[in-house]
């Protein structure tokens, strides 16, 4: 007689709510200095790395360089906002998008590793 055992891994788990606003401000890239000077140095890399963790496409962040408001990052940013429950408004993504994509990438970047939290499995027993 042999025991089966299935184990079934669940899927990460956000804490949506914590807030409604950024965790940082989109200037407060020092609080994390191998990230910013990953992003200064080789912004799309960074890019492309952030929308992979975000559950996007690994290059979807190297179409940014097609016009004038970048829509990927932009894209990012409404998408990190809802994800988290984050109020602000379009405008300012499409602004901070626009002006500031490095600094967008990195406050993108802090909230998801800000808002991330793992299940993590205590007493687990198999069934028999």
């Amino acid at each position: 007689m042999t025991t089966t055992l299935v184990i079934q891994q669940p899927k990460p788990v956000t804490d949506a709510m914590e807030s409604s606003q950024w965790s940082t401000g989109i200037c407060q890239c020092w609080e994390d200095m191998s990230t910013c000077c990953f992003v200064f140095w080789c912004c799309p890399c960074f890019a492309c790395k952030t929308s992979r963790e975000h559950g996007q496409c690994l290059c979807l962040p190297l179409l940014d360089f097609c016009g004038i408001v970048p829509p990927i990052t932009y894209a990012m940013r409404v998408s990190v906002r809802q994800r988290y429950g984050i109020t602000d408004s379009m405008c300012h993504d499409c602004l901070y998008a626009t002006c500031c994509r490095a600094c967008s990438w990195c406050q993108i970047s802090r909230e998801m590793k800000k808002r991330y939290q793992p299940i993590v499995l205590i007493n687990a027993k198999s069934k028999q």
